[in-house]
């Protein structure tokens, strides 16, 4: 595999209409879940990707597995556990500018991961390990299998990505903040956003928030800047990439899924630090102009129809 991760994927639920939930009669049914969203993104690019996790022995959990394989992920070292349910969550679009998420998750089969779900050969023979702060939030277990996973990463000289991906919903803020800034100083290429930023470090200044991940430990900060593109800053270099602007957003949630698999495609490829975190926000911003988390993921041909169009156009800032 190129990447591999470990994580949660979910049944989305999202009404036709918009409006608030209580209204809504009408649902269109996805999967969704921060890692696979990044997996499938990488694998529509071109790379080989796998996933470790839990499914609950349901038809949600079915759904989710056909589906994933479907877009080119490997599933070999996902278990399905006849005990627990796969997680569920609601994705509400109050209006035009307003998107809200509901979950439906505790107990879910995920979050009973375990160190024992984690096959060390997997991860010696990858290229790199992607993982987020949402599965640490599930359960302790689930914390021990990342951390394991990392461990294991480091063991073999395998480059760490990590996302923060802080969701508040999920767990005490001062044992998130705790658990995702050890993450960061076993990392080798960071990803916040400029709010994750002001959570973990009390700033949202984007040069004061790399500075500090570099202090931890880590040799790469990448921090987004949403449509304005992204901050990056390594030993040898830093600097900015313009966003891609985007007339109508039509729904940004996956869109920093999308921005991981650019730049983990362009790391894997080998191309200079800005050119990964300029294809990252070009994959961004085309998450944002489909409904839901993967169906904007572009492949190879799209992407780069994309960037070159809007090179041509003048559309980036």
């Amino acid at each position: 595999m190129d990447v591999i991760s470990i994580g949660e994927a979910m049944a989305l639920f999202t009404p036709n209409e918009d409006g608030p939930l209580r209204y809504a009669r009408n649902y269109s049914a996805r999967i969704a879940g921060a890692e696979t969203n990044t997996l499938i993104g990488l694998a529509k690019l071109g790379k080989k990707t796998g996933w470790i996790s839990r499914l609950g022995k349901d038809e949600f959990g079915a759904m989710i597995l056909s589906s994933v394989r479907g877009e080119g992920v490997d599933v070999s070292r996902v278990k399905i556990d006849a005990d627990a349910p796969t997680g569920l969550f609601f994705k509400e679009r109050a209006n035009e500018a307003q998107v809200n998420v509901f979950y439906y998750r505790n107990g879910s089969a995920a979050s009973f991961l375990e160190k024992g779900d984690i096959d060390e050969d997997y991860i010696k023979n990858a290229g790199f390990l992607y993982i987020t702060g949402i599965t640490p939030a599930l359960s302790e277990s689930a914390s021990e299998a990342v951390f394991y996973a990392v461990k294991l990463a480091r063991k073999h000289h395998k480059p760490v990505v990590f996302d923060p991906n802080v969701r508040k919903k999920l767990w005490e803020p001062e044992r998130a903040r705790q658990t995702i800034l050890e993450l960061v100083k076993q990392s080798d290429v960071v990803l916040p956003g400029l709010g994750e930023g002001r959570f973990l470090f009390g700033t949202d200044d984007e040069k004061d928030i790399a500075e500090a991940v570099h202090r931890l430990g880590s040799d790469i900060a990448v921090v987004k800047l949403g449509a304005k593109g992204a901050y990056y800053s390594s030993k040898n270099e830093s600097g900015y990439e313009k966003g891609y602007e985007i007339q109508r957003v039509r729904d940004p949630v996956g869109a920093g899924d999308g921005f991981a698999a650019g730049i983990l495609s362009g790391l894997i490829e080998g191309i200079p630090l800005p050119g990964a975190v300029k294809r990252g926000c070009a994959v961004g911003a085309m998450v944002t102009l489909v409904n839901g988390d993967i169906e904007g993921l572009p492949d190879r041909d799209r992407l780069f129809a994309f960037m070159e169009q809007s090179e041509e156009d003048d559309v980036s800032r």
